[in-house]
């Protein structure tokens, strides 16, 4: 029997209930993860913590839409690439889980009680490397169109370097972003056995990171340029 025309016709849907759903819960409940699981409704810092994810999360998209409509596009089929570099469908999702680890384990400690708090200066510095990591993912997010969530050379979108932006200091500040999220967390929610997943998973960022700057070094047109004037990867004057 011959298709549908209509049906032939018709661009696949790149938003579904399914993606909606995962959605939901790593932007809405994993950031609460820790009240939910200790149940201590009074703790500030978790409320603060899962607030700031959902509005930073929420607002960088809104952002990055507007200056680039299909990124967000680009951005929800990131697992459907066929393209993806297949170190990268290990790393990608391993990376995605860290944070959420990092939660959990925050949460327990609350519940269980195995750490003793941190002190409030201490907070306090914690909270600026969460706020400074969110802004410069966010800002590295919005700058560069092609931000995907894959490790790939996206051709059909005319895939360029981008240097402005964040990008003028280090090659790659969504990941720097997300190391100063990782380092703020566990002091932030008192917890000092959320360091062991961190630790981790900032060790997982790291090799995704050199392998990606790799990858983009051997097949990005102009990156070599961009990477021998932009010279550190994470942090300006150490890698």
């Amino acid at each position: 029997m011959p298709a549908n025309r209509n049906s032939m016709s018709e661009p696949p849907k790149v938003i579904t209930p399914r993606i909606v759903a995962q959605m939901l819960f790593f932007v809405v409940v994993i950031p609460f993860l820790p009240l939910l699981i200790s149940r201590q409704w009074d703790w500030w810092e978790a409320w603060i913590y899962g607030i700031l994810t959902v509005l930073g999360f929420a607002v960088s998209r809104v952002l990055a839409a507007r200056r680039h409509p299909d990124l967000i596009a680009e951005r929800a089929r990131f697992m459907q690439h066929k393209d993806a570099k297949s170190w990268d469908r290990i790393l990608a999702p391993l990376v995605g889980l860290g944070s959420a680890l990092i939660l959990l384990v925050a949460g327990l400690d609350a519940l269980l009680a195995w750490s003793p708090p941190f002190s409030l200066p201490a907070k306090i510095l914690a909270l600026v490397f969460i706020l400074a990591g969110y802004a410069l993912g966010a800002y590295a997010l919005i700058e560069n169109r092609y931000f995907s969530g894959m490790v790939r050379i996206q051709t059909e979108r005319g895939h360029q370097v981008v240097s402005s932006g964040p990008y003028r200091w280090v090659r790659h500040p969504g990941y720097a972003g997300a190391l100063l999220v990782y380092l703020g967390t566990p002091v932030f929610l008192d917890s000092s056995w959320a360091f062991l997943p961190a630790i981790f998973f900032m060790v997982a960022l790291v090799i995704r990171a050199s392998l990606e700057d790799r990858t983009l070094q051997e097949e990005l047109a102009g990156y070599q340029d961009y990477a021998g004037q932009v010279r550190y990867r994470l942090l300006p004057g150490v890698w």
